[in-house]
């Protein structure tokens, strides 16, 4: 695929999907997004980085990072200044942990979530928005009750607080989320306090609600969301509602093995989304002014197979699934009373894996 060299535009008009090169995915695919319909038309690809599974911009949306899901562990930024072919700034910069599976920008330094290692790195970055070495590594120390999945720590997510002062981490092998205060004139990051969730779960991602006072924790090892109370003043973080089903039983009353990916909430703060790889489905859930316990409205097919990543488009009429085994990235309209998304077209994107927009 070509560039077409379009320049900036509004809001949302690019879309940047990740994808496992090592499964024959092409590396970042660059679409534009049309829109009127949300439809995606890819027009450029890059494979300049191994295995770009997810994902971040910068604050100011003009660099993309992502990390390299390798054993040696890495990440790369891309500078937009022409958005429809992203140029490497540098070669990719090791993060010191295995694995790396999730990346954000907060207090102006890089961070990864390190599946394989089961720690946290953080990355300094130049001028130019690109990550140098070398990086800072916090380890996290556990195992779960699963036995296959929860030999150690297993960190999988690091997600910044909406107020910018804290950085939270999800760890799937310690059955925890881990608060790491950010210092405010470097953005330096000291251990805070650890959370236990319910034992057996598995938390692999958390979205903050728009007004910042709680989060949802996708818990992969039960197909559950956890609803947690956030005090970005005294970096409390404690769960607040027993666990909500993220999947039910497959037709004829057997049961589908489903492992949630992630969860989105819209900007309104009305409505919560869940992907289910097994299921492939997306479950929506209701939130009540105070953000509180979901509740269920309704479950959607994905469209594919194995969505690993939900995104919803800046304007909040659109979600799309990022099918990873079925090699697809599918759209949503999604219907503003009831939050009910429903498919509207899909583009090929081999072994897609995360969905950002520019």
């Amino acid at each position: 695929m070509g560039g077409n060299g379009h320049g900036g535009g509004q809001r949302g008009r690019w879309a940047y999907i990740g994808s496992f090169t090592e499964a024959d995915g092409h590396g970042i695919t660059v679409a534009e997004v049309d829109p009127d319909t949300g439809a995606l038309t890819p027009v450029h690809a890059t494979d300049a980085v191994a295995n770009p599974s997810f994902l971040a911009l910068s604050p100011g949306r003009d660099v993309l990072y992502t990390v390299s899901e390798t054993d040696d562990g890495a990440v790369a930024a891309f500078s937009l200044a022409d958005p429809a072919r992203p140029r490497l700034l540098g070669a990719a910069v090791p993060v010191g942990g295995a694995g790396p599976t999730h990346l954000a920008v907060a207090g102006g330094r890089l961070f990864t979530a390190n599946y394989g290692s089961g720690s946290v790195s953080a990355l300094s970055l130049r001028p130019d928005g690109s990550p140098a070495a070398p990086a800072g590594v916090l380890p996290h120390h556990g195992s779960g009750l699963v036995a296959e999945r929860q030999e150690g720590a297993h960190a999988h997510a690091v997600v910044p607080d909406p107020s910018g002062a804290w950085l939270l981490a999800a760890d799937l092998g310690t059955d925890a989320v881990y608060v790491y205060a950010l210092d405010p004139a470097t953005g330096a990051p000291a251990p805070h306090r650890e959370t236990a969730l319910r034992p057996g779960s598995g938390p692999r991602q958390l979205a903050f609600h728009p007004r910042g006072h709680r989060a949802y924790v996708v818990g992969e090892l039960d197909s559950t969301v956890t609803v947690c109370r956030w005090d970005a003043a005294t970096g409390e973080f404690a769960a607040d509602s027993p666990e909500v089903r993220t999947a039910a039983a497959s037709p004829g009353g057997g049961s589908t093995p489903n492992y949630p990916s992630t969860a989105v909430v819209s900007e309104d703060g009305r409505f919560l989304w869940v992907a289910n790889r097994g299921h492939d489905s997306i479950t929506v859930f209701a939130l009540g002014p105070d953000g509180g316990t979901p509740a269920l409205r309704g479950t959607v097919g994905c469209g594919g197979h194995w969505p690993r990543h939900l995104a919803a488009h800046p304007g909040g009429r659109l979600l799309y699934a990022a099918n990873e085994r079925s090699g697809d990235v599918g759209w949503f309209a999604v219907d503003p009373d009831t939050g009910i998304p429903a498919q509207a077209g899909a583009a090929a994107v081999p072994a897609a894996s995360c969905v950002v927009f520019a």
